[in-house]
């Protein structure tokens, strides 16, 4: 079919075509019908209208994905469609310690005021934290003025102060520190210079409940990070006025850098008092990184369609989320699927009228107890009537791999040592990419295709699986214990191999504070945990029902027992105690508040040279593997012979 040249072709934005087709529509043209375009000056004329041409189609692209939250890339286009969604973005957060302060003093009472200063050091970098409020306490035992629960921040307390102009229509009350807490930010009015009468205004969170009289401020991000404080017009709320002084006070942070500090430094006086005793009740934590470009543009459409109430889970992770910067990831659930009871932990066992919420922060740590109330507090505005939201620590079950590898040494340079490292790492990449999250289910399969597909030479794999608890008992008390694995346990028949340990083991622990002698636990293969010590080698059984086994349902039951020391762990000093135990499933699926992780000290790898595969030979040689520590884990798949401590 013949093209028609007189046409210019317009599809093709890319800078070649774009000259190309200007060329071909000049050759269609009479007047240069012969001309040589590549050696005159009209090729430069055509190069710069193909490069203005390319331009303003790249110009135009970018525009047009930013006009969309899904397609933007610039911080202040997402930030902005968010806005129209109602949305929120998270600023940087300053870690919070909490205090108990006390002053020698036989005073009455004393004052400690807002942006009162307390240092600590990490990694020999001095941090500062201070307060934000006015705090007054009385001297209840005559002899020292005790502050308790003191909330610290870390960074500088910065006040800023502006003079409202409403002739300015560029007047604007801006934080000037894009590392800002917008969290610490108290927002204050007052009414002229003369009239140094103030008023506390609160941010605005419903409009619906809004009045001409309101007192409340907005509050939105704007360029380069900063945050902008504005009011009302008079109508929704209460405006201002021209001479009225607008006090912005708040922390300017380090952001995550001083989290986990935990020894602070008094100033040298407060209130006129200079013997001072601080203790640390909670440990610096919850410092965060502004709220990422992928976090905006996930949640707030997820905020957007809860409509201010957290009525489903989504809504309470979307909440969480907002609320508790420091969040990675997060696992909620209806008291319908699951309880929380603080003597047996987390259980399936139905709780109306709650919404059970784990989080898994940033820095590894459980929420301490001021922070779980705290994030308690924060969801009540949000929450439906009657449904009450509660915090729990998440839980880490740990999995014990046992790795075999069959290579061909003809297809690789590797030793077999080598072959090892590399499937470690590719486990390792699986369990950091994989697992570690709320939800994220082990699958024996998958893990068997990555070992295989490490390298060429991996001919075939096999994996057995161990699950692990590590916990931490209560040392010199008569304490019970519940483990709640929610996998089946491995139990074909009743009294499954009871003489040499069940499926069930532990690392060693000592009792009535005798620590010559080591205990250790296992099970009877008919639903008893039992404590042994070694004499010789041989378990002589102490006690046949310290507690049950339900290996249908995956619980652990420690009858009440005295503990009063640890035996060591993977041979270094512990605090905890680890219970493994063999699942009926090479597939572990987390619920709740569970997470998984995989036990990189413990899972060991053993590669083995296929001689049929190598030679032609048909049987095998097995090479041990040098530098790695083997440990025995019973197989689901055959008959174990012993448990794995």
């Amino acid at each position: 079919m013949a093209v028609n040249d007189t046409r210019l072709r317009v599809t093709e934005l890319d800078f070649d075509e774009i000259k190309s087709n200007l060329k071909t529509y000049l050759k269609g043209q009479t007047q240069f019908k012969d001309y040589d375009f590549e050696g005159s000056g009209m090729n430069i004329l055509l190069d710069t209208l193909a490069y203005n041409t390319h331009y303003m189609a790249f110009n135009a692209n970018m525009v047009a994905n930013e006009m969309f939250l899904d397609s933007a890339s610039l911080r202040s286009s997402i930030v902005s469609h968010a806005k129209t969604l109602g949305y929120e973005t998270t600023s940087s957060r300053a870690p919070i310690a909490t205090l108990n302060v006390s002053l020698i003093t036989t005073v009455a009472t004393k004052t400690m005021p807002a942006g009162t200063a307390f240092t600590s050091t990490i990694d020999g970098t001095s941090y500062q934290f201070v307060t934000t409020s006015d705090v007054t306490s009385s001297n209840a035992t005559g002899a020292s003025v005790t502050f308790e629960n003191v909330t610290i921040y870390e960074g500088t307390y910065v006040t800023s102060k502006y003079i409202v102009d409403t002739s300015d229509i560029d007047q604007r009350f801006i934080l000037t520190d894009p590392r800002s807490d917008t969290t610490t930010l108290t927002v204050k009015v007052q009414t002229s210079e003369t009239d140094t009468t103030t008023t506390t205004y609160t941010k605005a969170t419903d409009i619906t409940q809004l009045s001409t009289s309101s007192t409340v401020y907005y509050l939105q991000e704007v360029e380069t990070g900063r945050y902008e404080v504005y009011f009302g017009d008079g109508v929704v709320s209460q405006a201002l006025s021209d001479g009225n002084i607008v006090q912005l006070q708040y922390v300017v942070t380090n952001k995550g850098a001083s989290n986990g500090a935990s020894s602070f430094s008094s100033p040298s006086s407060i209130d006129g008092v200079s013997n001072i005793s601080v203790t640390t009740v909670a440990s610096a934590s919850g410092g965060a990184e502004p709220e990422s470009l992928q976090s905006i543009k996930l949640n707030a459409p997820l905020d957007y369609s809860s409509q201010g109430r957290a009525v489903t889970t989504k809504d309470y992770e979307v909440y969480v989320k907002r609320l508790f910067p420091t969040t990675k990831a997060v696992s909620v659930w209806g008291g319908e699927d699951g309880s929380y009871d603080t003597s047996t932990g987390v259980s399936e066992t139905p709780e109306y009228g709650k919404v059970f919420i784990s989080i898994k922060s940033t820095t590894g740590v459980d929420l301490t107890s001021v922070q779980k109330t705290n994030l308690e507090s924060a969801l009540a505005p949000y929450k439906v009537a009657s449904i009450t939201p509660v915090v729990v620590d998440s839980e880490t079950t740990s999995l014990i791999l046992g790795i075999t590898i069959m290579y061909d040494t003809s297809s690789t340079t590797y030793t077999g040592a080598q072959i090892e490292s590399l499937v470690a790492t590719t486990i390792s990449n699986y369990s950091n990419n994989e697992l570690e999250s709320f939800n994220a289910p082990f699958r024996h399969s998958k893990v068997l295709g990555l070992i295989d597909n490490t390298d060429s030479s991996i001919l075939n794999s096999i994996a057995t699986v161990t699950m692990a608890k590590k916990f931490t008992p209560t040392l010199s008390s008569s304490t019970s214990y519940n483990f709640n694995l929610n996998n089946k346990f491995y139990n074909p028949v009743s009294g499954y191999n009871a003489t040499n340990g069940g499926i069930i083991a532990s690392t060693g622990f000592y009792q009535n504070s005798v620590t010559t002698t080591e205990y250790y636990f296992d099970d009877d293969g008919a639903g008893n945990l039992r404590i042994y010590t070694l004499l010789a080698g041989v378990r002589s059984y102490t006690d046949n029902a310290a507690g049950t086994v339900d290996y249908e349902g995956g619980k652990i039951t420690i009858n009440a027992i005295t503990i009063t020391g640890v035996g060591q762990v993977d041979g270094q000093s512990s605090s905890q105690i680890r219970l493994t135990m063999i699942p009926n499933s090479n597939d572990i699926t987390p619920v709740r508040n569970q997470i998984l992780e995989i036990d990189q000290v413990n899972t060991t790898y053993v590669s083995n040279v296929d001689a049929t595969a190598s030679t032609g030979v048909g049987y095998t040689t097995v090479t041990e593997s040098s530098g790695t520590t083997t440990t025995t884990v019973a197989s689901v798949s055959s008959t174990p012979t012993s448990s794995a401590y």
